[in-house]
């Protein structure tokens, strides 16, 4: 059997609403994006993740950074990417401190991929403020620290 409702003749006039409920269900989700605009939080690192038969790719930025200050490790699906760094500046004038720039920089990413990776055939370059990754696909995995180039 069909639902049925009653045709309520007063349902528009129990709140003021001058355009009705029907323009209200028009404009409902009209001034939505498609997908949710997400800015990367602070300290969090803004990667691009591909994916082919045989390998997982990962490109993320992270300028400003020595390759030395980057930290990559894999752990089966689970991949981390963490880099630190501490710079001080200082101009004096004789005895007096002019101009003082203390820069202490963290960011850090880990996030999951489908599959597990095989850790021992897996490469990092890091140029030009970008870290490249080059995952290949394995059943199961163990955890290892990765160098890069």
């Amino acid at each position: 059997m069909a639902d049925i409702t009653r045709f309520n003749p007063f349902r528009g006039l129990a709140r003021f609403d001058p355009l009705g409920r029907d323009m209200e269900d028009l404009f409902k989700g009209f001034f939505l994006t498609p997908m949710p605009l997400q800015q990367t939080g602070s300290g969090q690192i803004p990667i691009d993740v591909t994916e082919d038969e045989k390998t997982y790719k990962v490109r993320a930025e992270i300028p400003g950074f020595n390759r030395e200050e980057i930290s990559v490790s894999v752990n089966g699906d689970q991949v981390t990417i963490s880099a630190e760094t501490k710079k001080e500046r200082e101009e004096k004038k004789g005895d007096q401190v002019v101009l003082r720039e203390c820069y202490y920089g963290k960011q850090y990413r880990a996030f999951m991929l489908p599959q597990a990776v095989d850790d021992g055939r897996t490469s990092a370059k890091y140029a030009n403020g970008v870290l490249e990754l080059v995952l290949p696909k394995k059943e199961a995995g163990t955890s290892k620290k990765i160098a890069i180039d």
